[in-house]
């Protein structure tokens, strides 16, 4: 449950706060870190607004550090989660960048998706997404290959270890679909404004290509956090510990 919305939503689309030693509220993005946790809709707005109406606080009952930039910091952050996910994706051959292997990775099916950079030239784009279209489930009656544009040039550039990438495609395997993991978190946090049915819009191809990692996420998270008669445990909160026993254990 998000702690300044009070809805009720999937993991996928919620941030787990906690204090750090230091008195500091840190973002953990990849859900493990110990103590007593709060939970955000992934958003900016919604950040800000937790910032702003000290919901930190009163969620940790406690006094706590909160970063001003908070909200910038957390994005500047998930970006740095998609480039490191790139970049393992590449070690592990599961990345092919340029025009032409972009195009090559289409043609033969081998591409799970294509990438964009988000100030490349929109000529090389244009036919890229056409090509992408041509091979999709909607034509193909196979899955759908979601196109990412998360990420500028130079991030991509810091990711794969090379310069002026503007296209890469995503072949299969299990660090790629981390990557989209990650990429769908990013742009519901850039977009989402509680509900933006564009920010929705713009993750669900991404959501579909990791639907089951998603779940096994879910699963886990609240093996962690529930007691086997469903209750949320002590440790993992919102802003009211009312509401703690009421949460669904796949939705806190």
């Amino acid at each position: 449950m998000c702690a300044v919305t009070r809805q009720v939503r999937p993991t996928s689309e919620l941030i787990r706060f906690v204090v750090a030693p230091t008195g500091e509220v840190v973002a953990d993005l990849k859900r493990n870190l110990p103590g007593r946790g709060l939970w955000l809709t992934a958003s900016r707005s919604i950040v800000e607004q937790a910032v702003r109406r000290r919901v930190f606080a009163r969620g940790f009952k406690r006094d706590v550090k909160v970063a001003p930039a908070l909200a910038t910091d957390l994005e500047a952050l998930l970006v740095r989660s998609v480039i490191d996910a790139l970049s393992i994706a590449a070690k592990a051959s599961q990345v092919v960048s340029g025009f032409g292997k972009v195009e090559s990775a289409l043609k033969s099916r081998e591409a799970v998706a294509v990438i964009h950079a988000t100030d490349g030239a929109a000529d090389g784009i244009r036919k890229l997404d056409a090509l992408r279209r041509a091979h999709d489930g909607h034509a193909t009656g196979s899955r759908e290959i979601p196109r990412v544009d998360a990420l500028m040039s130079h991030d991509l550039d810091l990711a794969l270890g090379r310069s002026n990438v503007i296209h890469a495609a995503l072949l299969a395997g299990s660090a790629g679909q981390t990557f989209l993991s990650r990429c769908q978190i990013l742009v519901r946090y850039r977009l989402a404004d509680d509900g933006n049915a564009d920010a929705a819009a713009a993750a669900q191809p991404i959501a579909k290509q990791n639907h089951a990692d998603d779940r096994d996420a879910e699963d886990r998270d609240a093996c962690r956090q529930t007691t086997a008669d469903g209750a949320v445990k002590a440790d993992d909160v919102t802003d009211d510990d009312a509401d703690d026993g009421r949460a669904n254990a796949h939705n806190v």
